[in-house]
């Protein structure tokens, strides 16, 4: 894969991706990182490629500029915890500390990307494992396990020896989000599909699924612009 520079204030990487499979050119701005992909025919010449980027130019920038900057963790930075924006503060004492519009993270400076990010995924796994108990429980199906993840392609997964997989992102999202997202994995331990019968098993556990689950198309990918020094 090489790369390109569309010009412009400020200029846009995009990575060129050729392939033999491809009939036309194709443009690709990714939610969680911010990347840009132009897939083209691999005998296509690069400047035909800079050509269709400048045509689309002014949707790519509106995108770019929608999606938003990435946020390195520390003090003074704004991340949502539960849906609710807090800043993060230097703190006292041992314990990571969460009030209104703000959490403390007490240590050095440099550990708190590191030892938020840990706090965090704590909390994800107490929220996600009782969701995911109180829905087992109301199906009658026990899940095997749950494991998180920093995963970048799903929110969760279910696998078919009843191994449930989430997103420890998720606690960032507001709770009825994390809610819904434990409902629809639970689920599959009776569907393993995406049927009319699976969504209908959703709907008994949780109610009506539609607002969370297009709060995590249109919001979802914000949550990974949050930088915790990977």
């Amino acid at each position: 894969m090489g790369q390109i520079t569309l010009p412009g204030n400020p200029p846009i990487a995009v990575n060129l991706r050729r392939s033999a499979q491809a009939r036309r050119l194709s443009l690709r701005l990714s939610q969680i990182d911010g990347r840009v992909t132009l897939t083209m025919p691999r005998r296509l010449p690069e400047r035909e490629a800079l050509g269709f980027l400048r045509e689309k130019e002014a949707w790519l920038r509106s995108h770019l500029e929608a999606r938003g900057e990435d946020v390195r963790i520390g003090p003074g930075a704004r991340l949502p915890v539960e849906g609710a924006e807090r800043e993060i503060r230097v703190g006292t004492g041992r314990a990571v500390r969460l009030g209104e519009g703000w959490i403390e993270v007490p240590g050095a400076e440099d550990r708190t990307a590191a030892r938020l990010q840990g706090w965090l995924r704590t909390l994800a796994r107490d929220r996600l494992a009782e969701a995911s108990d109180r829905y087992a429980f109301a199906l009658g199906r026990p899940y095997t396990r749950l494991t998180l993840r920093d995963t970048r392609s799903r929110w969760g997964s279910c696998t078919a020896d009843g191994a449930l997989m989430y997103s420890w992102r998720l606690v960032l999202a507001p709770p009825e989000v994390l809610d819904y997202v434990a409902a629809h994995e639970v689920a599959h331990l009776a569907e393993m599909n995406h049927s009319r019968a699976f969504w209908s098993v959703v709907e008994r556990l949780y109610g009506d699924w539609r607002a969370p689950r297009r709060w995590l198309r249109d919001e979802g990918g914000a949550l990974h612009r949050y930088r915790f020094g990977d």
